[in-house]
């Protein structure tokens, strides 16, 4: 397990030099000129050249790199374009509030996905199934965004329970994980509802009911834990996508998060605050994968890792 583990971190390096290289180019790619942004647009081109000098945009790109993925190593990711700010200050002030809405917001969408998924294998092709499928797929199509203005609009506007921006109270968290679970949660549904209708056909489950086991001792004990791995594999997905995912929710409901400071650094073309978040939404997919592929062994002892 452990070296296991540790191949899996030293993979890690290539990974993220190949992401660092295609987000350079990228952001490098977007229209726009962020010293004309910087300066502002009254600005005449002698300061926007030495905005864009002091800013080290004037050097050719290999260079540039060269600099940023230097610096990057010793753990200065620059300064940021818009607020003249170190990265790593802006970013880790707008860390926590979307770690917290993303926990939230995958601990409910787990709960009753599950839930869900569970039942609907339990009582197959009865009106619980097809209930809970229609909530699935009406959460799955239904967008975001849309999906957030129109609980804004119920439970905000007309009712008036809930706040609508900001992250003060556990209150401002409902609206927001509401709105970026849903999607998870009717993926969960789904998934385990599948993973649990192959699993209660197994012959393993008709001998534990033919000895006379509780129902729900062989949903719980017999069903659950070998429908897991395939189940935690899509949890480990959709939490990584719930991290990099959130943009339009925190544009949305004004989230004081990573999703929002990545939409003001495309803005104004922040060059240093985009690579830097894009790596970082890069290192916790693939480390969330780590940890699904670590956990397949608790579920299931016979994995064994080489």
């Amino acid at each position: 397990m452990l070296n296991y583990f540790l191949k899996r971190l030293l993979g890690l390096i290539p990974t993220l030099l190949i992401v660092a290289v295609l987000v350079f180019l990228f952001v490098h790619m977007l229209p726009g000129d962020p010293a004309r942004l910087a300066a502002g647009q009254d600005a005449d081109e002698q300061t926007v050249a030495m905005v864009r000098q002091e800013l080290g945009l004037d050097k050719p790109l290999p260079q540039q790199f060269v600099s940023f993925f230097t610096h990057m190593l010793q753990g200065d990711f620059g300064t940021s374009i818009r607020t003249r700010r170190p990265v790593s200050v802006e970013i880790g002030e707008r860390f926590f509030p979307t770690v917290m809405l993303t926990i939230t917001s995958m601990v409910w969408a787990v709960f009753f996905g599950m839930g869900i998924g569970i039942v609907s294998a339990v009582y197959r092709n009865q009106w619980p199934d097809r209930l809970g499928m229609t909530l699935a797929v009406s959460g799955i199509s239904f967008p975001a965004f849309a999906l957030g203005m129109l609980l804004m609009q119920i439970f905000s506007v007309q009712l008036g329970w809930l706040p609508t921006v900001g992250a003060a109270t556990w209150k401002h968290y409902i609206l927001p994980s509401i709105t970026l679970g849903a999607a998870v949660a009717a993926v969960m549904a789904r998934f385990t509802r599948a993973s649990f209708v192959e699993v209660i056909q197994e012959d393993f489950v008709r001998t534990a009911r033919a000895k006379g086991v509780r129902e729900r001792t062989v949903i719980i004990k017999h069903c659950l834990r070998n429908a897991l791995i395939p189940v935690v594999t899509m949890m480990g997905l959709q939490f990584g996508f719930l991290l990099g995912g959130s943009i339009l929710v925190e544009a949305v409901f004004n989230w004081p998060g990573l999703g929002r400071l990545l939409v003001d650094a495309v803005q104004m073309r922040d060059y240093p605050v985009i690579q830097t978040l894009v790596l970082l939404f890069s290192l916790e997919f693939i480390l969330i994968n780590l940890v699904v592929d670590v956990l397949y062994g608790y579920i299931n002892p016979t994995i064994r890792y080489k």
